[in-house]
């Protein structure tokens, strides 16, 4: 009987502990959920008193943004947005290639031992501060930039796409080497047993198996650099005209809001809120697509 109960407590403690590790993570995912709706409902109570006097057509299709004007202040951001578009879809076309061909060459062409050393280095770039790697940009890609370019500066979107390649390179490497790790063993060895060479079983079989967890990395990848506010702030430029090349000075969305956001009053202050409603929207976009393609199989 005495080692009946002891069994019977033994369990009773166990599913007690069950419970608390259960609750505990609950709450924990309940509370992001909160944080991210309290976040949204501050951002959308600021900005929703700016389209009273501001047409939401003028505010997104428009290029000219100048708040502090005497004669009639001008709130478009269209601007704005394609320069985020712009360097982003610089940094992207630059951290794609190497950042896949470094995945690739961890997961299937790099001894144990370099990929224990290589792999942890590229997941410390994650944690360099983005004001280093803007100063960075302003002291070594920046004057390469002009004397290459010849001009007086190198401030421009090609310099924030280089260094924002930086910043979204651990996360397309390091997702997208453990998509191509979990794919089977035998799918290799089967291409292998077939006279595939370990270039055609990788091009062919490899990076296709692990195609949604590729391209979840770049989306995710892509939020990293759409989101990003110092390195941008510092190396583009923030020249408010409209962007026409990636050896122009542009303001991103992130750069106006860090900007403009000390002395800002009124409408101007309500109209950088909702300049981050449109960058939250922009960022949850991305993020959801990268899970939906996540689950997919291609």
């Amino acid at each position: 009987m005495a080692e009946t109960e002891i069994i019977m407590n033994k369990q009773r403690l166990r599913q007690l502990k069950e419970r608390a590790i259960k609750s505990f993570f609950f709450a924990n995912g309940l509370l992001s959920i909160l944080v991210l709706i309290g976040i949204f409902a501050v951002l959308l109570y600021t900005a929703v008193p700016a389209f009273r006097e501001i047409k939401v057509g003028e505010f997104l299709l428009t290029k000219l943004w100048d708040p502090t004007s005497p004669l009639k202040p001008a709130y478009g951001i269209l601007s704005q947005i394609m320069s985020t578009l712009l360097v982003t879809i610089g940094a992207l076309v630059i951290a794609i290639p190497i950042g896949i061909g470094v995945a690739a060459y961890l997961s299937d062409v790099a001894h144990w031992r370099v990929r224990e050393i290589v792999k942890p280095i590229v997941e410390i770039l994650a944690g360099i501060p983005s004001v280093v790697v803007g100063f960075l940009g302003i002291v070594l890609v920046g004057p390469f930039l002009a004397k290459v370019s010849g001009q007086s500066h190198g401030l421009n979107a090609l310099n924030g796409s280089i260094l924002l390649a930086i910043m979204a390179l651990p996360t397309i490497i390091s997702i997208s080497e453990d998509s191509l790790s979990a794919v089977p063993q035998a799918y290799s060895e089967a291409s292998l047993a077939l006279a595939g060479s370990r270039w055609q079983t990788l091009v062919r079989v490899k990076i296709p198996a692990a195609l949604s967890g590729i391209i979840a990395a770049v989306m995710l990848g892509m939020g990293r650099a759409i989101g990003e506010t110092m390195t941008v702030l510092m190396a583009t430029g923030n020249a408010r005209s409209f962007p026409t090349g990636f050896f122009q000075s542009v303001r991103t969305m992130t750069a106006n809001i860090a900007i403009e956001m000390g002395y800002a009053v009124g409408d101007h202050r309500q109209a950088l809120f909702a300049t981050g409603i449109v960058l939250f929207f922009f960022i949850m976009i991305l993020n959801s697509i990268a899970l939906k393609v996540a689950k997919r199989k291609f």
